[in-house]
């Protein structure tokens, strides 16, 4: 696997975050990807979500959300993924990518500067 140099904070990162319904999800990616917070946001399939809130067993529908940015946007795109979702206390779960085809982590890394 061709291995670019990265700069600090250049890694990719993954976000993972569930909105309520498809508006919310839209809301997010289009925040996140019109301000170049994230390179690529990807809407999923509704999902059953099982949960435990406030000491009650819950299930709700949600929609599932997968941020591709970078670790340097990292803070900012989860401060704006809070902003615009209606949550109290969104899913927001930061994972870091450890390898992956380079062309696609190098475009990532290049429209989220």
């Amino acid at each position: 696997m061709r291995r670019a140099s990265i700069q600090e904070g250049e890694e990719a990162t993954v976000v993972l975050c569930n909105a309520p319904d498809a508006a919310a999800a839209r809301k997010i990616a289009e925040t996140l990807v019109g301000e170049k917070l994230a390179a690529c946001v990807n809407i999923l399939a509704p999902c059953e979500s099982v949960y435990r809130w406030e000491g009650k067993v819950e299930r709700e529908t949600e929609v599932p959300l997968l941020v591709k940015t970078t670790r340097a946007n990292m803070d900012a795109a989860v401060a704006a993924i809070r902003a615009a979702h209606p949550f109290e206390t969104p899913e927001i779960v930061a994972l870091p990518v450890i390898g992956g085809l380079a062309e696609y982590l190098e475009w990532v890394r290049n429209e989220t500067k």
